[in-house]
């Protein structure tokens, strides 16, 4: 396709910015990617449901986003972008679905932002009683928004050492409980699989809930592709993490959960009050081992807070030079689209406002909204790789650095498991309003872009 044809973007839409980013930054940020807020915080809602099935959940939800990543990497590492799936979408679809797909991740990672900051906050002020939680928000927006403001490198120096601190206390977890489970733990008894025996305790249902909050706890791991187009080599950054997604998820997802409900019953009430790392750390005697996982979570949670106010700059940035947005949020200086880091900044700390003054109807509403945006965006990726890859290997092989396995049979797999858990979530009452107003955002940004690539077309 002709680059002058509309719906192809630029060859890259990065000319501006620095590309600050070393292969150190891009190699951690790869690696503390998959560890998520969501894998701290929610996954203990999920063992409560599924029970020791959570392990299966977290396989079959780890190898729908392996093939995700897989296939946006063989795209990043062919065009690399800060628009990552955006561009990719504009590229392979239109610019509306490019549109589409941008704008909707962009309130996800802006209201993520605030949410994140909250989270942070409350475990703060349990650390200081009298504090005002939007304070410590605030104190964490000003910190991430001026860091990033400043130059990428800081993105990438706080993310290096975020990464760090979550990849060693995830590993120490790790093999403190294989050692326990192996009974050659000092102090602790090997529990054998005396807790694994009732593996489907609510039966597919249960599994159903565990599979839905295992999907969500993957959020995230689109961060690297998005950064990869700042760093001083994008093609290797973007293959090096693409290659080893494997087993990250298959270690730090699925090993955790495997390693807790060997540990501790899955009914038991820690599991939820205390979070189950907490609760499995409790099981093996390990002194201050609440305060100890409230600290790793509080990096997890500034973590995302940092990667989010990065991610939402560079997809809004991304936009505005393709033309989809308003030309102010594409303005660059220093090598950073610092107007696009303050709006994506002032939204995140609207939403934790309107948590406080309209929590019961205006945020709720929001957050029902941006549900199930991760599997529309999902979606766009695989409908994306399925039509760039037959124009790669016709128009320029070379680039196809990366490849999605046993193409296009996987893709269609991809798409099949993404269909299934729309219709599961619509069956479950807890996630069918999140699908419904995610559906609704959806449906008005896609006219609104189809209507905006048909005005673009007359000119």
């Amino acid at each position: 396709m002709p680059s002058t044809q509309v719906g192809t973007p630029p060859e890259s839409d990065d000319v501006s910015l620095s590309h600050g980013l070393k292969q150190r930054h891009l190699s951690m940020i790869a690696l503390g990617g998959v560890i998520g807020a969501g894998l701290f915080v929610g996954s203990g809602a999920g063992i409560a449901a599924a029970g020791p099935s959570i392990v299966l959940a977290y396989a079959l939800s780890g190898l729908l986003v392996m093939l995700v990543m897989r296939m946006l990497g063989e795209m990043s590492a062919a065009y690399p972008s800060s628009g990552s799936f955006s561009a990719h979408a504009e590229r392979a679809i239109g610019p509306w679905a490019g549109f589409t797909a941008g704008w909707s991740f962009w309130v996800l990672l802006c209201t993520a932002v605030g949410l994140e900051g909250i989270g942070a906050a409350k475990i703060v002020t349990g650390w200081l009683p009298g504090t005002p939680e939007w304070a410590w928000v605030a104190l964490f927006m000003v910190v991430f928004c001026a860091a990033n403001l400043a130059a990428v490198k800081n993105f990438g120096e706080f993310e290096f050492w975020f990464a760090a601190l979550k990849v060693g206390a995830i590993s120490l977890f790790l093999v403190l409980g294989v050692l326990a489970i192996a009974g050659v733990l000092p102090g602790t008894d090997s529990p054998g699989a005396s807790h694994l025996r009732d593996f489907l305790p609510h039966g597919g249902e249960g599994l159903v809930v565990g599979l839905l909050a295992s999907v969500f706890a993957y959020g995230g791991l689109e961060t690297v592709t998005i950064a990869a187009a700042e760093s001083q080599d994008p093609v290797r950054g973007v293959a090096s993490a693409v290659r080893t997604a494997m087993w990250r998820i298959a270690l730090f997802y699925i090993g955790s959960m495997a390693v807790i409900v060997t540990l501790v019953p899955w009914d038991a009430k820690a599991v939820v009050d205390k979070g189950p790392y907490v609760a499995a750390l409790d099981r093996l005697g390990i002194p201050g081992a609440g305060q100890l996982m409230n600290v790793v979570v509080l990096a997890a949670l500034l973590s995302a807070m940092n990667a989010n106010v990065y991610g939402s700059s560079r997809i809004a940035y991304s936009l505005v030079a393709r033309g989809q947005g308003p030309k102010a949020l594409g303005r660059v200086s220093g090598g950073v689209p610092r107007t696009a880091v303050l709006v994506s900044c002032v939204f995140g700390f609207g939403c934790v406002l309107l948590s406080y003054w309209r929590p019961d109807d205006v945020f709720s509403w929001l957050l029902n909204m941006i549900g199930a945006v991760i599997l529309v965006v999902w979606v766009f990726i695989a409908v994306s790789q399925l039509r760039l890859r037959r124009r790669l290997e016709r128009e320029a092989s070379q680039r196809l650095v990366v490849r999605m396995w046993a193409f296009p049979v996987l893709t269609w797999v991809a798409l099949a498991g993404m269909a299934a858990i729309f219709v599961l979530m619509a069956r479950e009452p807890g996630t069918r309003v999140q699908l419904y107003s995610t559906g609704a955002m959806t449906a008005a940004l896609a006219l609104a872009g189809y209507a905006w690539q048909r005005t673009r077309a007359k000119l």
